[in-house]
């Protein structure tokens, strides 16, 4: 392994990251079906706002599904619908999300938001490129959405979707079980830090964009650098990581 210092290390994180950032469109979740409606954020934007609602202690994954769900309830997704249908919406996530009637209630708050404030269009969150700062206190809005959540979704908007902001100041790491574990590992923050320790560490790494740093450490803790039996063979960090056999 070459030592290298720790800018320079980051530095490596963020080429990837904005690698990401600045390539063709991706898709979240991936292309099955049940992944359509929060892909298709010009038609659907109600749909990725109502994922990053859900997205609490279930995976990732079943979160951006959650809205396929929704729709094979009550046949049309359309947001006239959906506003329409709120209440058995409300039901159906009560009867099949992890946190019950409290998520319940969140879905049926969001909906109404996205109507009162955003005449029923959610893409007035994150239209007209606003300042990332502002597009994350309006999701703070949302009930049940946190700091992560809301910075998260400002993150997809921009590397997945490409989505423009007039600047990616707020954009923070959103910091996970991967995102600690491969700052840790790579020596970027000591043993066991504190999801603040993370975020400051990321600011001070990548000022104007910190979420760059987002993508690749999620997916180097998610791919290969997992808790038990990392494969270290596989990850491009390989030659600069301080653990790394």
């Amino acid at each position: 392994m070459t030592m290298v210092n720790e800018q320079e290390l980051a530095n490596r994180l963020i080429e990837r990251g904005r690698d990401l950032h600045e390539g063709e469109r991706r898709t979240l979740g991936g292309v099955d079906n049940c992944y359509s409606l929060v892909n298709d954020i010009e038609r659907y934007p109600h749909a990725f706002v109502i994922g990053c609602v859900v997205d609490r202690r279930i995976r990732a994954e079943v979160a951006w599904a959650f809205p396929h769900r929704m729709q094979r309830h009550i046949r049309s997704f359309e947001f006239d619908e959906v506003y329409r249908r709120r209440r058995a919406l409300k039901n159906y996530t009560s009867q099949h999300h992890v946190l019950g009637e409290s998520m319940g209630k969140c879905v049926h708050q969001a909906i109404e938001i996205m109507q009162r404030d955003y005449c029923g269009n959610a893409s007035n969150i994150w239209n007209n490129e606003p300042s990332s700062a502002a597009v994350v206190y309006r999701l703070l809005r949302f009930p049940g959405v946190g700091p992560k959540i809301s910075t998260m979704a400002v993150n997809i908007l921009a590397r997945v979707f490409k989505v423009k902001f007039s600047d990616y100041y707020s954009v923070d790491i959103s910091v996970d079980i991967h995102v600690k574990r491969v700052f840790s590992r790579l020596g970027l923050v000591e043993p066991g830090p504190s999801v603040e320790q993370i975020v400051y560490k990321a600011r001070e790494l990548c000022p104007t964009f910190p979420g760059l740093l987002d993508g690749p450490c999620w997916n180097i803790g998610r791919n290969w650098c997992t808790k038990n039996t990392p494969a270290c063979d596989n990850c491009y960090m390989r030659d600069v990581c301080p653990e790394a056999p």
